[in-house]
């Protein structure tokens, strides 16, 4: 651990980002290089005075603080790793939360502000998602790991199924298991905590055991989907698909399906936001 080089190093990093990069306005005032201490504690959800104590060398930040800053700051995987290794933290496990994301998929995310859109790994966590997509789909499931991915939560926790109607259900399942599998092979079985996730899986829910015993395999990249939204009722969308070069993770948007109302309701959706107006 070297909390003085870990400062050092944040600083380093900011001073070569400029503002447009990330999606924030370049004043006129501007008098440093690249993001003020101000816009990267806005950019990673942190207090500006704990951003200031972590480049005086004063604090160890946390995994999740690490994370957070790694993708505030655009970082390329060798130097998220650096972070980690400056803050003494262990490197986060593959297929978490707290995956390390490549600059450019974030940079794509920032460009769909007026499309619903999101960022997962193989295993379906969500690493980010922008608030359009927040708004049509509610937050990520709690929890870190693969058992927080979405498919996961599929098959454990019934709630989660509710974001489709009853009678897509089933082809919904088979998809998801379909996409797993190929996700699992590609990490090779020797992975523990996938291994061990299809096994807890297999042992909770007949319905996956059924579906996994039948070893269809196919990596999603568009499908048509009914969305239930509580405000909106249902929505007609097509979800596509931008894979990473190794498969590890994926940039998921949204767009309307022609001839249905879809289009109406998503342009009303980036009014509402997230707000709950079926309690009203």
């Amino acid at each position: 651990m070297d909390l003085a080089e870990l400062g050092g190093f944040l600083k380093s990093r900011r001073d070569r980002i400029r503002p447009q990069d990330v999606g924030l306005p370049d004043g006129p005032r501007r008098r440093v290089p690249g993001l003020r201490r101000d816009e990267v504690a806005h950019l990673a959800l942190l207090s500006v005075d704990y951003y200031i104590e972590l480049e005086r060398g004063r604090a160890q930040p946390s995994e999740q603080m690490l994370a957070a800053l790694a993708r505030a700051l655009r970082l390329s995987r060798d130097e998220r790793d650096h972070l980690y290794h400056l803050a003494g933290r262990p490197l986060p496990p593959l297929g978490g939360a707290a995956s390390h994301v490549h600059p450019a998929m974030l940079d794509l995310l920032d460009r769909l502000a007026g499309t619903p859109a999101r960022l997962i790994t193989d295993l379906h966590v969500v690493l980010l998602q922008n608030p359009l997509a927040a708004a049509l789909l509610g937050p990520p499931p709690p929890g870190t790991g693969p058992r927080s991915g979405f498919v996961y939560q599929w098959f454990t926790d019934p709630a989660a199924r509710a974001i489709y109607p009853p009678e897509d259900h089933a082809r919904h399942a088979e998809t998801f298991v379909a996409d797993l599998r190929a996700a699992v092979a590609r990490r090779g079985r020797g992975e523990e905590e996938t291994r061990d996730m299809i096994a807890e899986l297999r042992r909770r829910s007949p319905d996956f055991a059924e579906l996994w015993d039948r070893h269809d395999v196919g990596v999603r990249r568009m499908e048509t989907k009914r969305i239930v939204h509580p405000t909106l009722g249902l929505i007609h969308v097509n979800c596509l698909n931008l894979l990473a070069e190794d498969g590890s993770q994926r940039l998921l948007w949204f767009s309307p399906v022609p001839g249905t109302d879809a289009v109406e309701k998503l342009e009303l959706l980036s009014v509402l936001g997230t707000q709950d107006l079926a309690s009203r």
